[in-house]
């Protein structure tokens, strides 16, 4: 997906960022909002379109834009980082085709191996109730 450069279609903003960093954190806008408008997208076709909305259904907002929050560092840099690196791993997991996924039917040696297995368990189980408990 690196291929392809979006740095172009999302807009980056810096915000004040919320916990750890003690005053840095009430004067300087570390936490970094990633949004990419997926329908305004001239990078991706049709097709990647479609498939994308379908998986990430749950991700876009109502006004078509998915946001992407960071803000794990005390740096606006890092931050910004971890963002697009995010961003470029989401897209390249949701484009990435799926294997068709074959159905296998366990062998008769596995089947008895596994039986075997079970009665084995079974009996040390056995073992170790009481005398009182067999009668």
């Amino acid at each position: 997906m690196k291929t392809r450069d979006f740095s172009s279609e999302y807009k980056i903003k810096a915000t004040r960022s919320s916990g750890k960093g003690g005053q840095n954190v009430n004067k300087v806008s570390t936490k970094i909002e990633l949004n990419f408008n997926l329908e305004d997208s001239e990078l991706l076709s049709d097709k990647e379109k479609e498939l994308l909305r379908e998986k990430w259904k749950n991700r876009i907002a109502q006004d078509g834009f998915i946001r992407i929050v960071c803000q794990e560092d005390r740096s606006q840099l890092k931050n910004k980082e971890k963002a697009i690196k995010k961003f470029y791993d989401l897209l390249a997991r949701s484009l990435q085709k799926q294997k068709k996924r074959i159905a296998v039917e366990p062998s008769k040696a596995m089947v008895e191996e596994r039986l075997q297995e079970k009665k084995l368990l079974s009996q040390k189980k056995s073992n170790r109730k009481k005398i009182s408990d067999l009668n």
